[in-house]
């Protein structure tokens, strides 16, 4: 039997676009998924089109409500915890601050104190961001050793975050019983993402409409990848930590390789191979600051973690928009052909 036949877990941010692809991926794996997050926030969800909601143990809650979050982890009593909830939006986070920062940082702390309080064995993978660097617009790769920082509240907030770990793993779970890692993706693409003021949802709602679509930064770079490579990161991270890895218990970054960087501009000409969907450059000097170049070093999770990145960018974009295709032109059940992503990257060697 696998690592995940039957193990308990529990899944904070399972109703979003990164959660319920490992919610679903988990299923799959045999194991026993809880989840813990808010109401799905767009219509349609990823979450409600593979139907999670009647094939795990589903609950609606805040993380910044600490009560709520220490009966959730009493009820579950996890073996493995991955914490993903989040106000993962840059721009978002500039009209509600408060709200980021409360989330970001005091709910991981909730999730922290709530395990370190049920004082049991446990895994637990806190998922930050490549923005939680100090960003110098420079050209080289971003290593885990590099300074945190952020200049917007969002990467500010998952840099607070990351300090608020490091604290916990020092003065509480030295000894255990907890163990935590962090795992710093780049940008995920994927089928089934609809939030608002990301690339490829905004593409394809664009082409769903017939209208074309205004990109405000099609200059930008950034180190986009399939959502499942980040995802087998996480897990395999998970395994470590669940087996007492020392040098698990640290901070990974997890994106592709460097020749798969790419600007937003190269990414839509990629995704109008499979769906032709006109675009205008409608970049604004005045708009809120958004990182221009940035780029991630994969050598410690290759090295400590053996693991790889196993889509390059052009299947990834074509994985991407073909599930797309399929479900929302074709008519194709979500589930099989979430399914059918992940037998095929599980796949490639």
């Amino acid at each position: 039997m696998g690592f995940w036949q039957g193990r308990r877990v529990l899944l904070t941010g399972h109703t979003g676009f990164k959660g319920a692809w490992l919610a679903h991926w988990l299923l799959l794996r045999g194991a026993r998924p809880y989840g813990l997050a808010l109401a799905p926030d767009t219509q349609p969800t990823l979450f409600d089109q593979l139907g999670l909601a009647a094939r795990m143990d589903h609950a609606i809650g805040d993380i910044r409500d600490a009560d709520l979050v220490a009966r959730r982890v009493q009820e579950v009593v996890p073996e493995v915890a991955f914490h993903l909830a989040a106000q993962a939006l840059v721009r978002r986070s500039y009209s509600a601050p408060t709200e980021t920062f409360a989330t970001n940082v005091m709910g991981t702390v909730h999730v922290m104190e709530a395990l370190r309080l049920a004082n049991r064995h446990c895994a637990l993978v806190v998922v930050t961001t490549d923005k939680v660097y100090e960003n110098r617009e420079w050209c080289h790769a971003y290593r885990e050793t590099d300074a945190l920082g952020g200049h917007d509240p969002y990467s500010a907030s998952k840099a607070a975050c990351e300090i608020a770990v490091a604290s916990y793993r020092r003065a509480f779970f030295a000894q255990g019983p907890v163990a935590i890692g962090v795992a710093r993706a780049g940008n995920v693409i994927g089928g089934g993402d609809w939030a608002q003021d990301r690339i490829v949802p905004d593409f394809i709602r664009a082409g769903l409409s017939g209208q074309p679509l205004s990109m405000r930064n099609p200059h930008a770079s950034r180190p986009w990848q399939h959502v499942l490579d980040p995802l087998a990161g996480y897990m395999t991270l998970a395994e470590r930590l669940f087996a007492g890895e020392t040098v698990a218990q640290d901070a990974f970054n997890f994106g592709p390789d460097s020749a798969d960087q790419r600007s937003v501009a190269k990414l839509l000409q990629a995704a109008q191979q499979y769906w032709p969907v006109d675009w205008t450059d409608a970049s604004d000097p005045e708009a809120p600051h958004e990182a221009g170049l940035l780029a991630l070093t994969t050598d410690k999770a290759r090295s400590i973690l053996d693991w790889h990145p196993r889509w390059r960018f052009d299947r990834a974009v074509k994985r991407t928009i073909g599930w797309y295709r399929a479900v929302e032109v074709e008519g194709a059940d979500p589930i099989a052909c979430t399914t059918a992503d992940i037998d095929a990257f599980e796949a490639v060697a």
